[in-house]
């Protein structure tokens, strides 16, 4: 719980930047190109390994990152003198909701009990579009125990219309005619 507040902090403060300096897209590239680093798991463990030298873990990053800017630098090695290099898959994605959110755009997790083709995505996103009054993008999801229909999380809104809860939804309503 800890760490997705201190992710949502850091997110807030270098999307702040970015609006200042004007660089909302260079940051959600360069936090893209951070977070693909944390995929490694040796390298996650080396840069988080009290027994190197920060200097050395500097030039390494330097040289894996390339052309991120200094400011995205500065960010991922106070992740790591901080202990937080673990955050930044969620500080990643905390920033890409609040520029969607800047840019009117929500983003909706849906679950499906099957995959959806890119057809019924985008029916689903243009119905929920219009359920909201935004443009959303989709992040899908499958879980087979959802067994049909759909789960949507938008924001802080849940919509479920999946076929498990009608059938929770109907055992409820039958066990309290029974009584």
């Amino acid at each position: 719980m800890a760490r997705r507040i201190y992710a949502k902090r850091y997110s807030q403060a270098v999307f702040e930047i970015a609006l200042e300096t004007k660089e909302l897209d260079r940051w959600q590239s360069d936090l893209e190109m951070i977070a693909s680093l944390s995929e490694d798991a040796t390298l996650i463990a080396w840069l988080e390994s009290p027994k190197f030298h920060f200097d050395d873990k500097a030039r390494l990053l330097r040289e894996q990152l390339g052309d991120v800017s200094p400011l995205a630098l500065n960010l991922i090695y106070l992740l790591i003198t901080r202990g937080g290099l673990s955050m930044v898959g969620d500080i990643a994605n905390e920033y890409q909701r609040l520029l969607d959110s800047h840019r009117g755009i929500e983003q909706a997790e849906v679950t499906t009990a099957i995959p959806l083709d890119d057809e019924d995505k985008l029916k689903l996103e243009e119905h929920l579009s219009a359920v909201v009054g935004k443009k959303v993008v989709l992040k899908p999801e499958v879980d087979p125990s959802v067994l049909g229909g759909i789960v949507a999380k938008i924001g802080d809104k849940l919509l479920d219309g999946s076929t498990r809860s009608k059938l929770v939804a109907l055992k409820r309503e039958l066990a309290g005619v029974g009584r």
